[in-house]
């Protein structure tokens, strides 16, 4: 059992309340009798036996733990002794340490002084022996005939050739010129002739891919005037056969980052080197390039799109150049760092040159044939229209005794309704535009670009607002009828008002999004926006005149439509009828619906509300003044309040297309004078004094009071008293 408390002990975690549980479940079936009933004493006996034993248990622990802690404490001991001797012993490896550190700094401090007393002893004894090998090749040079020494003749000593000549040279110009003028030729021949063999071996192991050698023959040179003339045969051979591609300009890039790590490892001054090596590019290569694909100028489109692409390409790779760092956006004089606009500058050689004026040029040239273009495919010959007040008044005259004589001497035309305006077309317009003043804003000095800017600007302002939408509102204007005749005036002006707001929206767009970010002179930009303004209102004012004639000729036409087609029996019918419209009315307000939609249709914003106001406007007066040439009994009046309704859902329509509210009041008010037509007489008095009525002066009340047929028979005069 004891084991068993162990086991149940050493658990972890240990839960004493799972501990005592498990021994009463043990308890409960050792002491279980008969009939689920158990012995009480059994279970004390029991828990009195595992006190028992859990004492023992602790007893014995507690022994053992005694024993442990004395071992502890002795090995503690132990290793505190063995301790205390390793730290003596590591005391005196330091001291130790320090004595011979100093000795060896004795040491030291003696072996430097021996050997600067050598190296002063010696430096005297190795100039002196080069001075005298440098006079004992001067010897031979002063001798008359060809040096022939080994020294010069072995191509495996070129290197210490080229130190005694380079020393040799410096001497010689030291020298005076007649005595020594022999030797001071045969020196410089010589120096020419190494300074060649060493370029001679610098390309070979370049070709060979000898760095080592390379840096070993670059240094050398570095003492010769002929160093540049290393340099350039490097990069002679590290572009020979290089950027001969379709697409040079991605080339680039790759070949600088390529020959710069050889440049790095070989010279001793790399960034000059570089420097040089990228400006070859530029001005050599890629320029050589560049006037290839410029040379043809036949064709002004396909050069413009060429030389775009040829400077854009050269900016990206200077870009790419720069944030390699191989370039410097600003460049440095001092330290030979390259500037990226010299390079771009220096690629082009002046190939844009005179862009602004062929820019200029094409644009005219490509807006004048997408116009004539348009009218030829409309088969339309272009007008010379004359505008102004003679003009206009000369016009409706011609109408006018046209009309009278049965002959067309004003000549309108309405053209089937062509309205002469695209939006294809202007689109295409605004693409040139914007293709020229890209490039525009690329290809121009910072002096040319506003110019430039104005230049553009004013071509697309001939071409498209001028020449195209202009002239299609001077066509829109003589096409509207003069509505003289009984024949329904063919309206398409209010199409012309659609579309041309749609295109001055569409340059409004491009003028913000082209052509002001070209100009970077605040007194150029002024001008370009008051250019743009001055057109926009003379637009404005011929769309307001096109909408102002159009108002009059719908207004006239109703005018003359009712005048000869309402019959005096409309308003004054004998017998019972049906209480309709009448037929007048009824051809008006279908052409009234006509009209109503395209004015809807065409029209937005303030002009709408403008337009429709106006017109509702005038056919009130039109339809007021109308109802004065007729008599009314009471089934006309019936039809004559029908007719007024009709006519107010024509003009000031219903919904969202209703009109302004005061269209609706003045048709409100005639509603209601036509009332008086039809109610009883003594009734009369109480209807003028009605909310609608009561703000009309009392004299229109009377006049259209006295338009009804039983005014005089019964005397309506005296009802109205009250009124004066």
């Amino acid at each position: 059992m004891m084991n068993q408390y162990m086991k149940e002990l050493e658990q972890d975690p240990f839960d004493p309340d799972e501990f005592v549980e498990r021994m009463v479940r043990r308890s409960m079936q050792e002491s279980r009798l008969k009939d689920d009933q158990f012995d009480p004493e059994m279970i004390h006996d029991i828990f009195t036996q595992a006190i028992q034993d859990l004492k023992v248990l602790q007893e014995r622990q507690e022994r053992k733990c005694a024993r442990l802690e004395q071992a502890v404490q002795e090995e503690e001991k132990l290793y505190g002794a063995k301790l205390a001797e390793i730290m003596d012993q590591h005391t005196h490896c330091v001291g130790v340490f320090s004595a011979l550190d100093e000795r060896m700094s004795r040491c030291g401090g003696r072996a430097l002084d021996v050997g600067e007393k050598l190296g002063a002893a010696r430096a005297p004894r190795a100039r002196a022996a080069a001075a005298r090998d440098l006079l004992s090749h001067l010897s031979h040079f002063l001798s008359p005939g060809p040096v022939l020494i080994d020294l010069f003749n072995d191509p495996n000593k070129l290197n210490e050739a080229a130190d005694v000549i380079q020393k040799l040279h410096t001497i010689a110009q030291e020298l005076p010129p007649d005595k020594f003028e022999v030797a001071k030729k045969k020196i410089e021949a010589k120096y020419d002739e190494i300074e060649r063999n060493l370029i001679e071996e610098f390309v070979k192991a370049q070709n060979q891919g000898n760095m080592a050698k390379m840096k070993e023959i670059a240094n050398i040179m570095t003492n010769f005037k002929g160093y540049s003339q290393c340099v350039d045969a490097f990069i002679e051979t590290s572009q020979m056969n290089t950027l001969l591609g379709k697409d040079i300009f991605s080339a680039v890039l790759p070949l600088c980052k390529k020959n710069y790590t050889i440049i790095s490892n070989v010279f001793p001054n790399p960034d000059q080197v570089m420097s040089k090596f990228v400006l070859n590019i530029f001005h050599l290569k890629l320029q050589k390039y560049i006037q290839t694909k410029l040379a043809d100028k036949n064709d002004v489109d396909k050069y413009l799109k060429n030389l775009y692409e040829m400077y854009t390409s050269t900016q990206r790779v200077c870009e790419e150049l720069v944030q390699a760092g191989l370039v410097s956006a600003e460049g440095n004089s001092t330290t030979g760092e390259l500037r990226r606009d010299a390079l771009v500058n220096g690629a082009m050689a002046g190939a844009n040159d005179g862009y602004a004026n062929m820019e200029t040029r094409r644009l005219k040239a490509v807006l004048s044939s997408a116009l004539n273009g348009y009218y030829s495919d409309k088969q339309h010959v272009k007008k010379q229209i004359q505008g102004g007040g003679f003009q206009e008044l000369r016009r409706d005259i011609q109408a006018v005794i046209g009309t009278r004589a049965n002959i067309n001497i004003a000549q309108i035309e309405n053209y089937g309704g062509e309205t002469f305006l695209s939006e294809q077309l202007v689109q295409k317009m605004l693409n040139d535009a914007k293709t020229s003043f890209t490039r525009c804003k690329t290809l121009c000095t910072q002096n040319e670009l506003s110019n430039t800017t104005v230049a553009l600007l004013e071509v697309l302002i001939q071409h498209l607002l001028i020449e195209h939408v202009d002239y299609a509102l001077d066509l829109g204007l003589q096409s509207i009828p003069i509505a003289e005749t009984k024949t329904t005036p063919q309206i398409y002006f209010f199409d012309i008002v659609k579309q041309a707001n749609k295109i001055v929206r569409m340059f409004e767009e491009h003028f913000q999004e082209s052509v002001i970010p070209c100009m970077t002179s605040p007194t150029k930009q002024n001008e370009c926006v008051q250019r743009k303004t001055s057109v926009m209102e003379q637009l404005e004012n011929k769309l307001d005149a096109g909408l102002e004639r159009a108002i009059v000729a719908i207004v006239n036409w109703v005018k003359l439509h009712l005048q000869t087609e309402q019959k005096k029996t409309d308003f004054k019918p004998e017998g019972d009828i049906d209480t309709i419209p009448s037929h007048a009315c009824l051809a008006v307000v279908s052409y009234l619906n006509q009209m109503m939609e395209k004015i809807h249709t065409g029209l937005e914003g303030d002009n709408l509300h403008a337009v429709t106001l106006e017109l509702a406007v005038r056919l009130h007066r039109i339809i007021y003044e109308h109802l004065h040439n007729y008599q009314f009994n009471s089934a006309g009046a019936m039809i004559a309040i029908c007719d007024v309704k009709e006519y107010r859902s024509a003009a000031c329509g219903r919904g969202g297309r209703a009109a302004p509210p005061p269209a609706h009041a003045l048709f409100d008010a005639l509603h209601a004078l036509c009332n008086l037509l039809l109610v009883k007489p003594e009734n009369l008095h109480q209807v003028c004094e009605g909310e609608t009525l009561a703000e009309l002066d009392h004299s229109i009340l009377h006049n259209f009071i006295q338009l009804r047929a039983d005014y005089k028979s019964h005397k309506l005069s005296s009802f109205l008293k009250g009124l004066s």
